[in-house]
């Protein structure tokens, strides 16, 4: 399917009209226009633009809750063409705002396909455009770094550009948002599903096991599931959970998950939870948003990124065994090493651009990474970590 012919931008956003075929537009926070042709719900969101180069996982990044407040563009053309099943959710509705995409999505072909993803999408209330030359797009990103955008979508072509620059204008950014409270759980939780297998899908977990208490910023289903493949008997507290209420629990270790926003803002509440944990001697482990609590409640800085990272091909070089881990990544803030206090020690660096991926506390069972070790691209070259978490409770 070719490109959609209404694809347009321009910086006169007032005088701008809407092209015939058009059913979806795009505008930048600075002043840029694009159509496109829209699938799944029809509406506007507003948000930061973002792009992911990952070739697979579209529905797993639509629902992965540390994409809150953003719109994804895809750099791979080929969205939508496996379609949709309930097995590849993160969480219960897609946190992403919406999608964009090179191609329109093309009817699912993959036996484990339960519905289209444009039909996915408009269930769930989510905006995808399609027909957009996203190399633009990712292009503009690069350099840029990350803009405000608002998509639209309205099977009548019935626009206003000027307005949606506004809205993109005013939106409020992510930096200083407290995201995580919005997609944690309300309350605690069970969790005893473990990695999906062949032929049944995903089993549950049997025996006596770790007691881990896993703090929700954004959780995804596939780290519960990790730990609890692991080993781990995993009880899930929401973000807010307190010091106190961590440790009522009893746990043997503390996981601090995923999430979405600016970690400084989170920390305000985070930070003294972790603190509390560490004057216990408590085992500790953390991924992207809770590697990033962990830096800031042991004294460390967190910085906004420019474009963030986002994808599954992220090289990432371990500093104490010369190994190098193809990762996934999605994070738009990252740990200033420079700022990690005497005793924190780095542990991973990205080979893109040599951003801090993983810190250690000397002589202590407490460690952090910025990349995702559950999402496999490698096929499973960080899984080693969820293992030496259990380990280090002895």
């Amino acid at each position: 399917m070719s490109p959609a012919t209404p694809t347009a931008a321009r910086r006169d956003a007032a005088d701008l009209p809407v092209p015939p075929g058009a059913t979806a537009c795009i505008a930048l926070s600075d002043g840029t226009v694009l159509f496109g042709r829209g699938f799944g719900a029809q509406g506007e969101s507003v948000g930061e633009l973002c792009f992911n180069t990952a070739m697979t996982g579209y529905q797993e990044i639509m629902t992965d809750p540390s994409y809150a407040g953003q719109v994804v563009t895809f750099t791979f053309p080929h969205i939508g063409n496996v379609g949709a099943n309930s097995e590849d959710d993160e969480t219960d509705q897609p946190v992403a705002l919406g999608m964009i995409a090179r191609w329109d999505p093309t009817a699912p072909s993959s036996w484990r396909s339960a519905e289209p993803l444009s039909t996915w999408l408009a269930k769930r209330g989510r905006i995808g455009v399609g027909g957009v030359d996203t190399r633009r797009l990712t292009r503009a990103i690069r350099l840029n770094g990350a803009p405000h955008v608002a998509i639209a979508h309205s099977a009548t072509g019935d626009f206003d550009p000027a307005a949606l620059v506004e809205k993109a204008r005013a939106f409020a950014g992510l930096e200083g948002a407290d995201l995580a409270k919005d997609v944690s759980c309300a309350q605690s939780y069970r969790w005893d599903e473990t990695r999906w297998a062949w032929p049944g899908g995903f089993p549950k977990r049997e025996g006596v096991g770790r007691r881990v208490v896993a703090v929700d910023y954004g959780a995804k289903r596939n780290i519960l599931r990790c730990l609890a493949s692991a080993g781990c008997d995993v009880t899930v507290l929401p973000a807010t959970a307190t010091a106190e209420e961590v440790l009522a629990h009893d746990p043997e270790g503390v996981f601090l998950s995923n999430g979405p926003g600016d970690p400084a803002a989170t920390a305000v509440y985070a930070a003294p939870m972790i603190q509390g944990v560490l004057d216990k001697g408590l085992p500790l482990f953390g991924i992207c948003l809770g590697h990033q609590m962990l830096a800031l409640a042991l004294g460390g800085k967190t910085v906004k990124m420019s474009h963030g990272h986002h994808g599954a091909n992220h090289p990432v070089k371990d500093l104490e065994t010369g190994k190098v881990e193809i990762t996934s990544m999605n994070h738009g803030f990252a740990v200033d090493a420079q700022s990690l206090p005497a005793g924190v020690v780095e542990t991973h660096v990205s080979l893109f651009d040599g951003s801090n991926c993983g810190i250690k506390v000397a002589g202590k069972p407490v460690f952090s990474v910025q990349y995702h070790p559950e999402a496999s691209p490698g096929p499973m070259d960080s899984h080693y970590l969820f293992d030496r978490f259990v380990a280090s409770m002895g």
